[in-house]
């Protein structure tokens, strides 16, 4: 499912539908709440003051809306970019103390990597031997959580998310595109009422960029580009790649890592540290809650642009507008628009008998959250899932 051309304006005002815009919307939600502390207590670590704080936020706005929204026009599927989570959280024990025109050097040179991977096709040329059972298990293990935690917010705010959970099975039994939709509003409106959603502490401003130039040494090449390279290419864009296979679309994968890098090289001296696949999020985007027409579902890639940009342009400040809506309803939202996405990824992974027990294994590792020498679990899990077939297969 991918097009030659760019989608056309006409084109795309045609394809856009309500339950595209909302599903960006909670991409970004998702996205924003999940994660932006660890960026926040990443730029912290390199003794970032408020307004380098503020650049990083716009730098990695711009860049994720510039390539979310460039990629998903160029190809129609939706390609959803995000910060490198588990970069950052390297950065808040690895890049402590280092200056941060030091640390800029590193994302340079960690950016430079991943543009030669990418647009050499070194990268998709191993992703693309990772049988597609054990990529549908991944996807499911690394949005396993998201489903549970539907029923774990119940236990702090059981109304709230009980009548979340019930509104979305009416509306997917009577008008299944707008079930997401239907969920939030229900969830929204209870807040509203019951005086959880804490607007009043609101103040945006626009954020400004701030540069700096670039200082390299090998401290901070070992110390920092290396590791953030590795942990960005095995633990983001691994799953990411994953995602777009696991949920039925073909897009060549060595230009959009290639553009990743790039878009991250330019916007390193701002503090977009880095730039790449998103995997938990862009499944919000591929599923069925953002359009029962596949085809049609990279609006709601755009419109997680959209958002981004938003994000990008307050800065730090925008921050309180997500922390604004109560946890357990983010929780729960969450979990709703990707129940479909972790079923149909179990029926992928399962469906093959021969290919059954290392796709299990392969769930099940990534599930479990295992972490080895800062890679996450996601690449473990076909590390475990690839050997269990090997062996099986011999």
């Amino acid at each position: 499912m991918t097009s030659k051309s760019f989608v056309t304006p006409a084109g795309l005002l045609k394809d856009c539908s309500a339950s595209a815009i909302i599903a960006g919307f909670v991409t970004v939600l998702v996205g924003f709440t999940s994660s932006a502390v660890i960026v926040f207590q990443a730029a912290q670590a390199l003794n970032a003051t408020p307004e380098e704080i503020g650049s990083w936020m716009l730098a990695l706005g711009v860049g994720m809306a510039l390539t979310s929204i460039t990629l998903s026009l160029r190809y129609r599927v939706p390609v959803v970019t995000a910060w490198s989570t588990p970069g950052a959280a390297m950065l808040i024990t690895s890049a402590a103390g280092v200056p941060m025109a030091e640390a800029i050097g590193a994302f340079l040179i960690s950016a430079v990597l991943i543009t030669i991977c990418g647009f050499t096709g070194w990268f998709e040329r191993a992703i693309s031997r990772i049988p597609l059972s054990l990529a549908s298990g991944l996807l499911a293990g690394v949005l396993l959580r998201f489903g549970l935690d539907v029923f774990v917010a119940m236990k702090t705010q059981f109304g709230l998310t009980f009548a979340m959970f019930c509104a979305y099975l009416i509306a997917r039994r009577l008008s299944p595109r707008y079930a997401v939709i239907a969920a939030l509003s229900v969830g929204l409106l209870i807040a509203g009422t019951q005086g959880l959603l804490r607007f009043e502490t609101i103040s945006l401003q626009l954020a400004q960029p701030v540069l700096t130039l670039p200082r390299f040494s090998v401290g901070a090449l070992v110390g920092i580009a290396l590791p953030l390279f590795v942990v960005t290419m095995a633990s983001q864009n691994v799953p990411g790649v994953a995602v777009i296979r696991a949920s039925g679309y073909s897009v060549p994968i060595s230009p959009i890592i290639g553009w990743t890098g790039v878009a991250t090289l330019l916007l390193a001296p701002f503090g977009g540290f880095a730039i790449n696949l998103a995997a938990i999020t862009a499944a919000i985007c591929m599923g069925r809650e953002a359009h029962e027409d596949p085809t049609r579902r990279y609006v709601a890639a755009v419109a997680a642009g959209g958002f981004y940009l938003l994000v990008g342009l307050f800065g730090a400040t925008v921050g309180a507008v997500f922390a604004a809506f109560p946890q357990e309803l983010v929780l729960a939202i969450a979990g709703l628009a990707l129940l479909g996405t972790i079923g149909n990824g179990l029926a992928t992974a399962l469906s093959q008998e021969k290919e059954r027990e290392p796709a299990l294994i392969t769930f099940l590792v990534t599930a479990s959250g295992l972490a080895l020498w800062g890679i996450g679990s996601a690449f473990w899990g076909l590390v475990a899932g690839g050997v269990a077939m090997a062996v099986l297969r011999r």
